[in-house]
């Protein structure tokens, strides 16, 4: 989680950046979750709710591969193609933020107004992989106008009773994650069988697991 910034040119292959590790990886890495953006203008929000961590929300604290001042959760759509170096990137899901951000920030509530505020970045899959020299841009290369922006998506997979029609429409976006997309079909289905439930609602976060 702590990253460094990084000198010369990298390589970036189906699962990531080379010399990048992930320690869970049965909820972090994969072809997936190959790379991870995270917004720089979410720390400025991030220092003002929580000033007692301000001195350490830098870019790449928060265990990201890169960050653009440029983009954000509502400029990209699922499913969009983007260019780095000579690699080829999709738009596949968005991060879900951890129990452990608030452990890392001594933070309490932290990954809770991640979650709440979509202030969440995203993954992208290695479609080409390649090499990433100093001053590579990160260009658009295949638009996704049919499919919702990335915090589109996201507000309504955390909506109490969002619309099954409008589930379903995301579920099927062309280069969703399939984890997330079966996931989303899970939650179709429980809905259906469920219309009268008060408890709907998708887990915005990954909560710290009880100790036996």
């Amino acid at each position: 989680m702590y990253k460094q910034p990084a000198a010369g040119t990298l390589e970036l292959g189906r699962e990531g950046f080379v010399g990048d590790e992930q320690a869970d990886r049965r909820v972090h890495g994969g072809p997936e979750k190959a790379v991870h953006l995270y917004p720089a203008a979410h720390y400025a929000r991030l220092a003002e709710k929580f000033p007692d961590a301000s001195t350490q929300l830098v870019i790449g604290s928060l265990g990201e591969n890169m960050s653009t001042a440029e983009l954000d959760e509502s400029d990209v759509r699922i499913g969009e193609i983007w260019r780095l170096g000579s690699a080829q990137l999709q738009v596949c899901q968005p991060r879900n933020p951890c129990w452990k951000i608030d452990e890392r920030f001594a933070s309490e509530g932290m990954a809770a107004f991640i979650a709440e505020h979509g202030l969440t970045g995203w993954y992208w899959r290695v479609l080409v992989p390649g090499q990433v020299p100093p001053g590579a841009t990160l260009d658009r290369l295949v638009a996704a106008d049919d499919s919702l922006t990335l915090a589109a998506a996201m507000r309504l997979w955390q909506a109490h009773r969002p619309e099954l029609a409008e589930l379903e429409k995301l579920a099927a976006s062309p280069g969703i994650a399939q984890n997330w997309q079966q996931k989303i079909m899970a939650r179709i289905e429980w809905l259906r069988k469920n219309s009268e439930s008060t408890s709907a609602q998708t887990p915005a976060f990954h909560t710290k697991p009880e100790k036996p």
